[in-house]
């Protein structure tokens, strides 16, 4: 301190590089926006939640494991993982889990990345990406959608070199909701180099109608694939944080190795085991949400013509420079969406009522 009492400039004690990376962005909080605009409620569709509420017996189940919170959860997360295992037809040791598929994204690069390797993912993808590679010391290497909004794997394939240690396909992709077909698939897989990993980050999986998208676990034959999945979307554990991998079993076990321990909470383990009880219900309200989805998309089409086919639980507009305006104005009239700059804007999913809300403040604002 100066004799004035005031404290010196701090030398810097953060990494440079990191005051170029942006914010991860969470949708904005309904209650804050309903008393701005003197609201009863509003309406967010900016996470691409579910909007139905928790599983059968998932409350009951948190609520019992929180009464033993002063204990550490198990940190093998045996119960789960054999449930999960049996459920999909794999190996418990080539599972792993983690607070949320995102986690799980990180701690991969974490096991495979070194400072300067290369992170391979398409862009427009999930805004996490980016910062998972700089905060890992990794070298973030974009590769443009297509003209259709989704992966051009052909370019992302002529991208990797011999510095590229894994490569993310978002399938569905997030946040345009365009997927990925087997023929395409194959043949990528088909290019990638032995030592190259790469990770089929699958959050949307349930909600995919397209038969010729391939479920990832279909590739598992292939030592150099991985596949994330998360309970937070059609399994309604969002506010639980828990996804789940599966990978070989040496790549799996390296992940174990490097997470947080104690990450997946008693909580979370708990209400995971009570949803995966509840397949038929995940079913039935998976079906909604696509039937909500097919007809949301196709009252768009009317004012924005190439709103590409979705196979997630959102849709997106490809509004450019006007992304953010049109959020602004949805916002206005009470319904919250997730705008990227420049880009487009994602709106997830709601009920019918929540829908038609945003259907017409998209309407009032595009017309």
């Amino acid at each position: 301190m100066t004799e004035t009492g005031r404290h010196q400039p701090a030398l810097r004690l953060t990494r440079a590089d990191l005051d170029a990376l942006p914010n991860y962005v969470p949708g904005r909080s309904p209650a804050d926006l309903a008393r701005e605009l003197g609201l009863a409620e509003a309406i967010k569709l900016a996470s691409n939640e579910v909007p139905y509420g928790p599983l059968p017996g998932v409350v009951e189940a948190v609520a019992e494991a929180v009464a033993g919170s002063h204990r550490y959860p198990d940190m093998g997360v045996v119960a789960l993982r054999q449930a999960l295992a049996e459920r999909y037809g794999v190996d418990a040791d080539r599972i792993a889990t983690g607070c949320g598929s995102v986690a799980l994204a990180e701690h991969l690069v974490r096991a495979t990345c070194l400072p300067g390797d290369e992170l391979l993912y398409s862009w427009r993808s999930f805004e996490a990406y980016p910062i998972i590679a700089a905060t890992s010391g990794a070298t973030s290497v974009r590769v443009p959608n297509d003209a259709g909004h989704g992966h051009d794997l052909a370019a992302m394939a002529a991208a990797v070199t011999d510095r590229t240690r894994m490569v993310l396909v978002c399938n569905p992709n997030n946040p345009t909701g365009t997927a990925v077909r087997r023929a395409e698939l194959d043949r990528f897989l088909d290019a990638m180099p032995d030592d190259v990993l790469v990770v089929i980050d699958e959050a949307y999986r349930e909600f995919v109608t397209d038969p010729e998208v391939p479920d990832g676990l279909t590739y598992l034959d292939r030592p150099n694939v991985a596949v994330l999945r998360t309970l937070s979307k059609a399994w309604g554990l969002a506010g639980l944080r828990i996804g789940w991998l599966v990978a070989a079993p040496e790549v799996a076990a390296a992940v174990r190795k490097v997470v947080t321990p104690f990450s997946t909470s008693m909580a979370a383990q708990a209400g995971a085991l009570a949803a995966l009880a509840q397949a038929d219900e995940v079913e039935r309200r998976c079906a909604l949400v696509v039937a909500e989805r097919d007809r949301v998309t196709e009252a768009l089409r009317k004012f924005v013509p190439d709103v590409p086919d979705s196979q997630a639980n959102f849709v997106w507009l490809p509004l450019g420079e006007r992304a953010v305006e049109f959020g602004r104005a949805c916002e206005a009239r009470g319904v919250i969406v997730r705008p990227f700059a420049g880009d487009g804007v994602r709106v997830t999913i709601g009920t019918p009522a929540e829908n038609d809300a945003f259907l017409a403040a998209a309407e009032a604002a595009l017309a």
